[in-house]
């Protein structure tokens, strides 16, 4: 049996992996960044409990917050850190139109993952995504991996330059 061309530059992925964990290192080969998925002993739901698990600031983890254009219904996702809450005001100014938190199942409908595991890319929906300034200031960030205990290290200009994200401030 032959494997089609893009299959077979496609980096292993361990199948010790739970399949939304593998599914983002996947995505994250096809947008050319380097990663590798790590599955902590302590769940990393929250940007605290993630910041304890991979031993960094809380500013250093990638927080992916959905949200819907409360007009247009244009998903939006945005790539926070970790120690910054949403000024929805401020954000919805940069957007053009105020925005809707929408419930759970519709983010796991656009996303693809449950809440506490999104993924700052590999999405179901395409995802409007913009990225918080203050990220930028690390030299390493944390993200989801597609579960609540998997996670992921990459340099933040990398990440911000392979999702396509609009650098804005959050705050």
């Amino acid at each position: 049996m032959s494997l089609s061309p893009s299959a077979a530059t496609l980096p292993s992925v361990s199948d010790s992996l739970p399949d939304s964990a593998q599914r983002v290192q996947m995505a994250a080969a096809q947008l050319g960044l380097d990663i590798a998925v790590r599955e902590m002993a302590h769940p990393t739901r929250t940007a605290e409990e993630a910041a304890l698990a991979c031993g960094v600031t809380v500013g250093q983890i990638v927080k992916s917050l959905v949200f819907l254009g409360s007009t247009s219904g244009k998903p939006y996702l945005l790539l926070v850190s970790g120690s910054n809450r949403v000024n929805e005001k401020g954000v919805a100014a940069h957007l053009g139109e105020t925005l809707t938190r929408p419930d759970a199942a519709t983010v796991r409908d656009l996303t693809g993952y449950a809440i506490g595991g999104i993924p700052p890319f590999g999405h179901a929906a395409m995802l409007a995504t913009s990225i918080d300034r203050d990220l930028l200031q690390y030299d390493v960030v944390w993200a989801a991996a597609g579960t609540p205990r998997a996670v992921f290290r990459v340099d933040p200009n990398k990440l911000q330059a392979a999702t396509g994200a609009v650098i804005i401030t959050v705050t």
